[in-house]
């Protein structure tokens, strides 16, 4: 029967239009959301079935070993990598031993205090003193930093799930070495460094990358989420004050959990700039796309000359630094720039009134209109480049197979063309997409984030808003910025939320996108 209701499907689809198949897998896509919602809760049971028998398994090994090991193994209990050392496994046990007496180091000097001190984030700050006599010197003493307390605790419950997960390890790989003992199986360093460099090699060469991702990306994630928890900004910002755990206050904040008219426009600012993050994101994506799509078709036209000089042209732009053409463009379209003097000297010799200067960049409207379009002449260049080898790749015969068959340019471009560049660049678009959610210098150079929101007279302004100096162009991540690093308030606590929500909405779009990508899903068929 399922098998029936797919082949149906899949007719349905193949007998509809290009277009109507857009609208058909976005049809699915979304009446399919409340049935996988479904199959996730009525998998939970199972789920939590198999993750109880794992669960149980684990302290059911560690009983085995406490019973059944012999007393290299019960020594394993105590000092990590004994049990190793012992049977011949002498590499891999020394690197046991040596992470726990690290371990035990930092936990001594740093882990510990610090964890004691996490429920408060510290008692007393940096004081300073005037100290008399020989000239009056001002000496300070640091007792407390918020900020080093709950760093080290995140570094020091990381490195005791690392404890635990170790130490079970080599508990159980003892274990395992004795029973291999009992039938003349024995271990030795050389089947370790040939497990690393053969059996286990992929392991071997992601250690790096994954350090590097749990230390650089991942830590920091947690941490952002876990200061969104306090209060910490300028008043109360360490090392010569302390901040304190405030619970959801910074989550109420933005979703005007209150209710009262200031708490909402924090909302209403912040479902703003939301939605236009989003829109910017989409068309700062697709318009560089196609157009770059479209130059480069045109460059790699059999009639067009000069092809290399048109293609050096658009490289050489993009050797100049980004910031620096931004910077200029905004200058000139500025309300006193070269583009409203040009138009006014014109304006003025045709009609002979006086022109009043066109505010490109201050407009509400006019100016996000004008950031799409100058970004789309910054980022053509570089989709020109992508687009050029991948058009050299399309084989020519189907191209021809096509003009026999009295095919058009326009249904050679959807049917060939385009089919295929989407299928090589989809995870370029979504990574594309993900980066325009988080595109810092055009709408920082260009706008500045301007205009700024304006309200009713009579209205407080929450200082998220006012002193932030949020606008109406400006993006997630640059309200962050202006939040976190322009603002003299510093609003870690409620940036760090900003923070998350970006997070948030850049998973969810990349995880769906990526998913769903023709790209991921028919791998196979590309050759």
């Amino acid at each position: 029967m399922a098998q029936q209701v797919v082949l149906e499907n899949n007719l349905e689809y193949l007998s509809l239009s290009k277009p109507k198949r857009v609208l058909f897998k976005l049809k699915k896509f979304f009446t399919g959301i409340p049935k996988k919602i479904g199959n996730f809760f009525t998998s939970i049971p199972q789920k939590t079935r198999d993750s109880r028998s794992k669960f149980l398994q684990i302290f059911k090994n560690v009983a085995h070993a406490m019973t059944d090991g012999d007393y290299k193994t019960r020594l394993s209990f105590l000092f990590m990598g004994a049990g190793l050392v012992t049977r011949r496994q002498v590499f891999r046990g020394v690197l046991y031993f040596l992470y726990e007496v690290a371990f035990i180091v930092f936990f001594a000097l740093v882990g510990f205090p610090s964890l004691r001190g996490l429920p408060t984030l510290g008692q007393m700050a940096e004081v300073s003193y005037i100290q008399k006599g020989g000239g009056d010197t001002v000496t300070s003493i640091m007792h407390d930093d918020s900020f080093n307390i709950l760093l080290y605790s995140l570094i020091t419950i990381a490195l005791i799930l690392v404890l635990i997960f170790l130490w079970y390890n080599q508990l159980v790989d003892s274990l395992r070495l004795q029973r291999e003992a009992y039938i003349g199986r024995y271990a030795s360093d050389k089947q370790t460094i040939r497990n690393v460099l053969d059996k286990s090699y992929d392991k071997t060469l992601l250690f790096i990358p994954m350090l590097g991702l749990a230390l650089f990306t991942i830590l920091p994630i947690i941490m952002m989420i876990v200061v969104g928890f306090t209060n910490y900004n300028a008043q109360h910002s360490t090392p010569t004050k302390l901040f304190d755990w405030v619970g959801m206050q910074n989550f109420a904040l933005i979703f005007a959990a209150g209710g009262d008219g200031d708490s909402k426009l924090v909302l209403q600012v912040f479902l703003e700039v939301l939605l236009w993050t989003l829109v910017w994101a989409f068309f700062a994506t697709f318009s560089n796309y196609f157009l770059g799509m479209i130059v480069a078709m045109i460059i790699n036209i059999k009639g067009i000359k000069l092809k290399k000089v048109w293609r050096t042209v658009l490289i050489t732009t993009i050797a100049v630094p980004q910031f620096i053409s931004l910077l200029l463009v905004s200058r000139m379209f500025s309300d006193n720039g070269i583009i409203n003097g040009i138009a006014g000297n014109i304006y003025n010799a045709i009609t002979g009134n006086t022109y009043t200067n066109i505010s490109f960049l201050g407009d509400r409207w006019l100016n996000k209109v004008m950031i799409i379009v100058l970004n789309t002449w910054v980022g053509i260049p570089y989709t020109m480049l992508i687009c050029t080898g991948l058009l050299m790749n399309i084989p020519e015969d189907l191209y021809e197979s096509a003009r026999i068959d009295g095919a058009s340019p326009a249904k050679m471009y959807f049917k060939i063309t385009l089919p295929y560049m989407l299928f090589v660049t989809g995870p370029y678009l979504i990574s594309q997409f993900v980066g325009n959610i988080n595109n810092f210098n055009v709408i920082y150079f260009l706008s500045g984030g301007g205009p700024a929101f304006t309200f009713g007279t009579g209205t407080v302004v929450p200082s998220i808003i006012s002193v932030t100096g949020v606008g109406r162009s400006d993006l997630l991540i640059t309200w962050l910025y202006k939040m976190s690093v322009d603002s003299t308030a510093k609003e870690y606590g409620f940036a760090s939320v900003l923070g998350l929500m970006i997070f948030a909405v850049v998973a969810f779009f990349s995880l769906i996108f990526y998913g769903h990508s023709n790209s991921i899903q028919n791998e196979e068929e590309f050759q």
